[in-house]
């Protein structure tokens, strides 16, 4: 039965049939939906690490113990699980391990366009990139064959178009393997200085022949087209390029990314007169052809940012436009919002009130830093509000700490926030820490954490207690409010900021959009009391427009939280009851 599978979701068919036995993995788009499928399948067992580096660390034990592992992740994850990843380039594996990464490029959900590939070739480890659903499915099953015959990780990239993309997939049976047995082997698992620098040596012999391997393997093939102008690309590229230029060059179609093979690149420039490496963000097989003596174009013609497309490469290899229905119209732009009823709009209301500086993080919440509310100043990377907030006090002095915030998710807060609150109480910064807490991992699309007391399958387990977590590294002062209750919320950031020593503030009301809430009855406006004054629209919410020059409530998004009343002057703002 062929099935019309999400690339992601063909990974996790490929986890499935490889007998793939643990998977370990932190939510982050493009690559969350990977680990929730596989989650689904009973022999696999699933999990969401706190963080990146802690999903490769149970991979990489799951395979010291005999088992296949799998752990995923975006492109920035892979930053945080990079200690590990180099190391187990030198210990390679006993059980087959898989290292799944997705690319973002264009930057749809990602604070940077970073290119995976980079990282296999510095960690010296073979990479496979599919170009769609079934060579998802196909490389994954591949990619443990590779890891086991040549004592290795293996990592398999993706990009937001492969990994959010439908195309046909053939599931097939699932390949039972046995436990193989663990050795203790110090040399080999053990790396001290004396151990790895032999394993060094090993690395260096295995990346050669994996090179080999590149040379005759199937997922590197040449699609000859009798035409004197070639393409070499990879991935998604591929079915851009066949769309855009169709059967009028050749192409040879690179499945395996690093190493890559240099006399096949060869053979096939031989063939052609003209050669263009066509390749999103970096310039990395480009750079290749051209150490190996190869003349190619490539970013000479194609551009060095964003996410390509059939346009793109018609525009720079063709220098044509596709015919399109122009707009005749200048369209409004429709940025991103916080929801209706979202916890985090009324403490960052306060947080604007109170014209302090916000060191902010990553999640749904970094919305905060778009107009009207304006309330975030930095954002650097998972738990980086945390610490960057201590070191601008320490930087600024005194009178910093009394006008400066930092704000973390509760996800992200135990992905890589906990440090930062301990350097912060270790290291004495009278710093104010607000942990927004909607009880859920809200930005990838509501995966449970450590905090929500529920496992990837819903199963109960226990859950971090914030406050007692707060207390035990040092946080004398930790309280609680709701996000809804402005005058609550004010009243905690004043008090917080006016004390000596540092503090929590757990802004705490679960996310507007998890189906156990029960919201209230819409607003509406009495018209007759509205001055028209537009306070109501100071909290960006998308339910509340104006018409006529008075407010007016959406009632098929407003979900009742009430922020909005408190800062209508007039009382205009009320429930239907109280308007009848």
């Amino acid at each position: 039965m062929k099935e019309l599978l999400l690339g992601n979701e063909a990974v996790a068919q490929g986890l499935y049939e490889a007998g793939v036995k643990v998977v370990s993995s932190y939510p982050g788009t493009p690559s969350t939906e990977i680990t929730e499928a596989a989650s689904k399948f009973d022999e696999i067992f699933c999990e969401w690490a706190p963080n990146e580096k802690v999903a490769a660390e149970v991979a990489a034990g799951a395979s010291f113990g005999g088992a296949r592992s799998f752990c995923g992740m975006k492109h920035v994850g892979l930053n945080v699980a990079a200690d590990p990843l180099f190391t187990m380039s030198y210990i390679g594996v006993n059980g087959g391990m898989v290292f799944g990464v997705a690319d973002d490029p264009g930057l749809h959900s990602s604070q940077n366009e970073q290119d995976s590939r980079n990282y296999a070739i510095a960690a010296k480890l073979p990479m496979l990139e599919p170009s769609d659903s079934a060579e998802c499915r196909d490389f994954t099953k591949l990619a443990y064959s590779l890891s086991e015959d040549f004592d290795t990780p293996v990592m398999l990239r993706l990009t937001t178009r492969v990994s959010h993309s439908r195309s046909i997939v053939e599931p097939g049976q699932r390949q039972e393997l046995a436990l193989k047995p663990y050795i203790k082997n110090p040399a080999k698992n053990v790396m001290l200085p004396a151990f790895a620098k032999p394993k060094h040596v090993s690395v260096e012999e295995r990346t050669k022949k994996l090179a080999a391997w590149a040379e005759t393997c199937e997922i590197n093939k040449i699609e000859d087209n009798h035409s004197k102008t070639g393409v070499i690309c990879a991935g998604i590229v591929y079915q851009y390029a066949k769309e855009a230029l169709g059967d009028t060059v050749s192409y040879l179609k690179l499945g395996m990314v690093n190493p890559l093979p240099a006399e096949l690149i060869k053979k096939f420039a031989a063939t052609v007169d003209k050669l263009y490496v066509i390749e999103e963000l970096d310039d990395v097989i480009e750079t290749f052809c051209r150490k190996n003596g190869i003349a190619v174009m490539g970013k000479d013609v194609f551009p060095r940012c964003g996410e390509f497309s059939q346009h793109v490469i018609r525009r720079c290899m063709l220098h044509t436009e596709p015919e399109t229905l122009a707009v005749q119209e200048d369209v409004p732009v429709r940025p991103p919002v916080m929801c209706c009823g979202c916890p985090h709009r009324g403490l960052f209301f306060a947080l604007k009130r109170a014209k302090v500086f916000v060191s902010g993080d990553i999640g749904c919440y970094t919305l905060g830093a778009s107009a009207p509310l304006s309330a975030i100043d930095t954002c650097v990377c998972m738990g980086a509000s945390v610490s960057g907030l201590h070191g601008f006090n320490k930087a600024r002095g005194t009178e910093s700490e009394k006008k400066s915030v930092a704000v973390i998710g509760d996800s992200t807060f135990i992905h890589s926030g906990i440090t930062g609150l301990i350097d912060i109480a270790y290291n004495r910064s009278n710093s104010v820490v607000i942990i927004l807490d909607n009880s859920i991992t809200g930005m990838t699309g509501h995966q449970q954490n450590p905090t929500t007391g529920y496992t990837i399958k819903g199963d109960p387990t226990s859950a971090v207690d914030l406050e007692a977590l707060c207390k035990s590294i040092g946080i004398a002062r930790v309280r609680v409010c709701d996000p809804y209750n402005l005058k609550e919320t004010q009243a905690a950031l004043k008090e917080e900021l006016e004390a000596d020593g540092p503090s929590v503030i757990i802004s705490r009301r679960p996310c507007a959009l998890l189906k156990y809430v029960k919201h209230k009855p819409s607003l509406v406006v009495k018209e007759e009391k509205c001055v028209g004054c537009r306070a109501c629209l100071s909290i960006g919410c998308p339910a509340i427009s104006m018409k006529n020059g008075k407010a007016s409530i959406d009632r098929t998004q407003c979900v009742g939280c009430g922020v909005c009343t408190s800062l209508c002057a007039k009382g205009a703002i009320t429930t239907e009851e109280a308007k009848a």
